[in-house]
């Protein structure tokens, strides 16, 4: 007859809520890792994923709830909850560019050590044969990622997916109970990505509970025996890749379509009554105190003579309007009048001028006699 234990939980965020200021970014989460499990996080550019890292790990402490490893109670502190057991990678690698691969790896092993500051200094029995048993360790894990040939090479001259691997390396060389991932294939092709899943799986075989953050939704669906998913900081939903997948939430929340029961709803349906107000009030028209005349056509600015020869003046009860360039309107000459006396001639000279004013003074004299 066999008997089946239940899975023990190794994890169990119970109320998580971090608020910065008036900024709520995780609000009451609850999350559970068992043994052996691979539980995806999942959701939204800014939904608190990794806010919710960083308090299971230390980095943050918690505004309001508790995180537990194994029935313990964590410290806030990063190198306190490494020791317990945790241990994380980043979403944008951290490696010491500057140090062999060998020495990246060793650099994990610093919570496993026993030996102090003058066992270091004087270099004794004790501190050989740890710093021995610690590149042992630290070969083995090379061994297992694949980068053992390359244990003397720098960090930095790494490809970059192999950079990620060295990480993970580095992490597991604390011996931890939970991996934690932050988004493991940013940025990887799909060979990487395959690498990577395969890896992941191979470190659950181990033993080691993983939680971990991803984008990739064909990536996080094959991996995770649980998947959950956070939107605007809180938890919508949790349950497995079939589950998570086909709810109607999930798609809403990732294509940007608001549901009933969102969170954040109460808050959206004021900035949209805010946005309604302030939009009928901007189109609101403003009526003046005193009716203005409707302007006059302007169009025709020229004056229309009268057919007695008078001209009349342009209408000018509307605004006057000035053209660019404007021609003078034609002035219409006045009507001839017979008393009016002849205009002498200006052309010519002086001596024609005057012999005509001697013939036209003759000649009325003359008429005079008569």
């Amino acid at each position: 007859m066999t008997t089946t234990t239940a899975p023990s939980p190794v994890l169990e965020a119970s109320g998580v809520t971090m608020r910065f200021g008036g900024l709520t970014a995780v609000r009451s989460v609850d999350l559970t890792v068992n043994t052996g499990e691979i539980v995806g996080l999942i959701g939204p550019n800014g939904a608190g994923k990794t806010t919710f890292f960083n308090c299971l790990t230390g980095l943050y402490v918690p505004t309001e709830g508790k995180v537990s490893y194994k029935g313990t109670v964590l410290p806030p502190k990063p190198h306190l909850v490494t020791s317990a057991g945790i241990a994380r990678t980043f979403q944008n690698i951290r490696l010491f560019a500057n140090m062999t691969v060998l020495e990246n790896v060793l650099v994990g092993r610093h919570t496993r050590t026993k030996e102090g500051l003058w066992s270091a200094l004087l270099r004794g029995p004790g501190f050989r044969k740890a710093e021995a048993a610690s590149r042992e360790r630290a070969m083995e894990l090379l061994e297992f990622i694949g980068l053992a040939h390359k244990a003397d090479h720098l960090s930095r001259n790494l490809p970059y997916g192999e950079q990620r691997k060295l990480e993970i390396a580095r992490a597991m060389a604390s011996e931890p109970g939970l991996l934690l991932l932050d988004e493991p294939t940013a940025g990887m092709n799909p060979q990487e990505t395959r690498a990577t899943e395969d890896l992941v799986f191979a470190i659950r075989d181990r033993g080691i509970a993983v939680l971990v953050i991803e984008h990739d939704m064909r990536f996080i669906f094959n991996l995770s025996d649980r998947v959950a998913c956070l939107v605007q900081g809180e938890k919508l939903v949790e349950g497995t890749s079939d589950v998570v997948q086909g709810d109607e939430r999930v798609i809403a929340a990732y294509l940007g379509t608001p549901f009933e029961g969102a969170p954040g709803a109460d808050e959206l349906a004021e900035v949209e009554a805010a946005e309604a107000g302030g939009t009928a009030t901007a189109t609101t028209p403003v009526v003046p105190a005193q009716a203005t005349a409707e302007p006059a056509d302007t169009t025709e600015t020229a004056d229309t003579p009268d057919p007695d020869g008078t001209t009349e003046p342009a209408d000018t009860t509307g605004p006057a309007t000035t053209p660019e360039t404007t021609e003078p309107a034609d002035t219409p000459e006045p009507a001839d009048t017979p008393d009016a006396p002849a205009t002498p001639p200006t052309t010519g000279t002086p001596e024609a001028a005057q012999d005509d004013t001697s013939a036209e003074s003759t000649t009325s004299k003359e008429g005079n006699a008569q």
